[in-house]
């Protein structure tokens, strides 16, 4: 029993035991100085107030020994607990720092719900990160890099983890299962089929430890689309093909720039799908245009199946299961 409860002991954070040490110490000294001098400390609650004053070095002075014993005892009392205090402080300090280090490096789990997982560092990310913490309705977001060696972000809503990201140890201290979303970017870095591969892969990870979370992955070659979607992909969002209709707008533009300024002004609005209610089912796609108008939203589409629909036909009713675009 005595070997276990030892073992137990050994086993407890360092700070924890050298305060019980210091705690043992005042208990001590207190009940001895108040069985030494009970004139002088009249109850054990005044015995153990003096031992922490004076082991703290403090010193008011409220409680003196007179006795040569209580004497003796309270240089005792300096000689050792001093040693305990000053441990106890100095440990608190370095545990402190550590763990403010460790949490830079990524080295901390993260503990808590509600947040996007976004892996890999780069432009895109650091652009998303910014708009994603705006002080107006700041988002908690997880960062997953295996080549960054501290946090990029200076931001309480910004928790590095640093290592790979198809490792099962380095996904669970990202807290997957409460996350809202993942998205997985492209490490351009790479090969472009190298790096499908890898995003591929660490959805593979990600499904397998959480198969309900929503994950979006950045695919570079349109090959691997599929393989993402066999590989359990929410959505895929083929970066390659979207700055191909960048360019080929440009192209065919008188270099106004019309697109680039579209969807920069997305980046203050919402583009989302939302399913038609009852009441609206049956009605034309021009009086629904107006209804949304006047609450401030933007009717843009349709959505319906496998198909979306920009701008189509003013006559077009809404059927049931549609989906209307909207901008809000």
């Amino acid at each position: 029993m005595t070997n276990r409860f030892y073992i137990s002991f050994l086993r407890m954070p360092l700070l924890f035991r050298i305060l019980l040490f210091a705690l043992l110490v005042f208990l001590t000294f207190g009940i001895s100085i108040h069985i030494l001098e009970p004139a002088t400390f009249p109850s054990i609650f005044d015995g153990i107030w003096w031992a922490i004053i004076t082991a703290s070095t403090v010193g008011y002075g409220d409680y003196v020994p007179h006795s040569v014993l209580g004497r003796i005892t309270a240089v005792i009392l300096i000689l050792l607990g001093a040693g305990f205090v000053s441990s106890y402080f100095i440990t608190l300090a370095a545990t402190a720092v550590t763990r403010q280090d460790a949490l830079s490096e990524g080295k901390i789990t993260f503990k808590g719900s509600g947040h996007i997982i976004i892996i890999g560092w780069n432009e895109r990310s650091r652009e998303l990160i910014n708009r994603l913490t705006i002080p107006k309705n700041p988002q908690t977001v997880v960062l997953i890099d295996e080549t960054l060696e501290a946090n990029p972000v200076p931001s309480r809503y910004v928790h590095f983890i640093q290592g790979k990201s198809h490792i099962d140890e380095t996904i669970l201290k990202s807290s997957v299962e409460h996350a809202e979303k993942v998205l997985i970017t492209a490490d351009r870095g790479n090969d472009e089929l190298q790096a499908d591969m890898n995003s591929i892969l660490t959805l593979l990870t990600i499904k397998g430890l959480c198969p309900n979370v929503k994950c979006i992955v950045e695919i570079l070659t349109s090959e691997q689309v599929i393989n993402a979607i066999r590989a359990g992909a929410d959505e895929v969002i083929q970066s390659n093909k979207l700055t191909s209709v960048f360019m080929i707008n440009s192209l065919h533009s008188s270099g106004d720039g019309l697109l680039s300024t579209f969807i920069y002004q997305l980046r203050e609005s919402r583009l989302r799908a939302f399913s038609v209610d009852e009441e609206i089912i049956g009605k034309t796609m021009e009086e629904i245009y107006h209804q949304l108008y006047k609450e401030g939203n933007l009717l843009i589409g349709l959505k319906r199946g496998e198909e979306t629909m920009l701008n189509p036909s003013h006559s077009l009713q809404i059927e049931k299961d549609d989906q209307l675009l909207i901008i809000k």
